[in-house]
């Protein structure tokens, strides 16, 4: 049978679904079971199908995604976000462009909490976005702060799509988390330049003067929120815990603290915790359906043929590697990060072991590139969450954020050429 009949039944199947509004977890359930069906592809087996959906699902490891997912959310309603932006605020709010650098800084900090750009522009955005307009930000400069320091959440540990990358290459995802460090920093650092650039050029002036005693009292109101990240990372990297039993605890500290302070009560406990659920359904759904897609992609030899392809264009791996970056980069317009680590990683992991590409190097690309996609129109998440908590239409939205690609496409280019960012700290400093 022809490669291009099969690529056709795959991958043309799939992309038709979901461009008419197939949500994700049926289109690819549906195209697995449609090509089982054709002639060219494996034989039709419910055993198969549902074995594969059960064991997909039953690893130890899976469990880390509710946990971070009800973390972000328990976070949020104990009122530790705004917490952390006051922190940050009395930190570098006076400064030139300060606003501006709170909203990264806190962004920083809360990406340690939650592990998702959605969650950080829901749960930040509104604050973020009223403050630097009540200090005379325009509404463009505002939105597009807001929107892309909201990605440096899925880079910079806990993340879940790093979780779901680890779970389908079979990688630790300790070691995916404590990759992500420099990555994401940098990716603060250069966007902070960026905003001081922009501001310096046309925008506010200082907003104050530094208060040691407000700073102080912020930390203090800040720190059981600080504490969070630095107990995840300090754990993983010394053994203490797995990845997954750190959020576990890492929950239960937020519970035990939310009931002491107050801010949640048994009745706003069991919301978040039935919110958190369905989140943790959605996702493991489509982990499951994409463990199918994932192992009918194996039957038809596709990993096989993508390799043959990129090996007989070249085997160096900075050009493999650039190849990929403008694959994710296409799929970001129109796909969700979550879809495209579901569909893409069990095929492109046997390209990346024949080319000698560190596959924690590579996932962290991955994942940073796709972060475009939260933020690229027409059906980035974020654009949407902007939307709903701003004074701003879509439009508007998806106009503002696109000077900010800029320092997120430097980034990736520099993690590109020098994969020892990524892999320094879980080679060196974990082991």
């Amino acid at each position: 049978m022809a490669v291009d009949t099969i690529l056709l039944a795959f991958l043309g199947t799939l992309l038709l679904l979901y461009a008419i509004g197939v949500p994700i977890a049926i289109a690819l359930g549906a195209t697995s079971v449609f090509v089982m069906l054709l002639p060219i592809g494996p034989s039709f087996n419910p055993g198969i199908i549902s074995n594969q959906l059960l064991h997909g699902l039953n690893s130890f490891v899976m469990l880390a995604v509710p946990f971070y997912l009800m973390l972000g959310r328990l976070m949020n309603r104990t009122g530790m976000t705004e917490n952390v932006f006051e922190f940050a605020n009395s930190l570098v709010g006076q400064f030139r462009s300060g606003i501006a650098q709170v909203n990264i800084l806190a962004s920083l900090i809360f990406s340690g909490m939650s592990g998702l750009a959605v969650a950080d522009a829901a749960g930040l955005g509104r604050v973020e976005y009223t403050s630097m307009r009540e200090y005379d930000y325009d509404k463009s400069t505002a939105i597009g702060v807001t929107g892309t320091s909201s990605i440096i959440g899925p880079i910079i540990p806990p993340s879940v799509p790093i979780i779901l990358f680890a779970v389908l290459a079979q990688e630790s995802i300790g070691s995916l988390f404590l990759a992500g460090i420099i990555p994401g920093v940098l990716l603060a650092l250069f966007l902070s330049l960026f905003v001081y650039a922009v501001v310096l050029k046309n925008g506010p002036g200082k907003t104050g003067s530094f208060d040691f005693g407000e700073c102080y009292r912020s930390f203090v109101s800040a720190l059981p929120a600080l504490a969070i990240p630095i107990f995840i990372i300090a754990g993983i990297t010394t053994g203490m815990f797995t990845p997954t039993e750190a959020g576990a605890l890492a929950v239960l500290y937020t519970l035990l603290l939310g009931f002491v302070n107050g801010d949640l009560t048994p009745g706003s406990m069991v919301k978040e915790f039935r919110g958190g659920m369905v989140e943790t359904f959605a996702i493991l759904f489509i982990i499951g359906i994409a463990m199918l897609y994932g192992l009918v992609a194996l039957q038809l030899g596709i990993p096989t043929l993508l390799a043959e392809t990129v090996l007989a264009t070249t085997t160096n791996q900075t050009a493999v590697l650039f190849l990929f970056v403008g694959l994710f980069l296409l799929l970001g317009t129109f796909m969700s990060i979550t879809a495209t680590i579901m569909i893409m990683t069990p095929i492109v992991m046997p390209v990346i072991q024949q080319v000698g590409i560190d596959p924690i190097h590579f996932g962290i690309v991955m994942i940073l590139t796709l972060m475009l996609g939260v933020v690229t129109p027409p059906l980035g998440s974020v654009l949407f969450v902007l939307e709903k908590v701003t004074d701003a239409t879509l439009k508007e939205v998806m106009k503002a954020v696109i000077p900010y690609y800029i320092p997120i496409l430097l980034v990736v280019l520099l993690i590109v050429f020098f994969p020892d960012l990524t892999t320094w700290i879980p080679y060196n400093l974990a082991g």
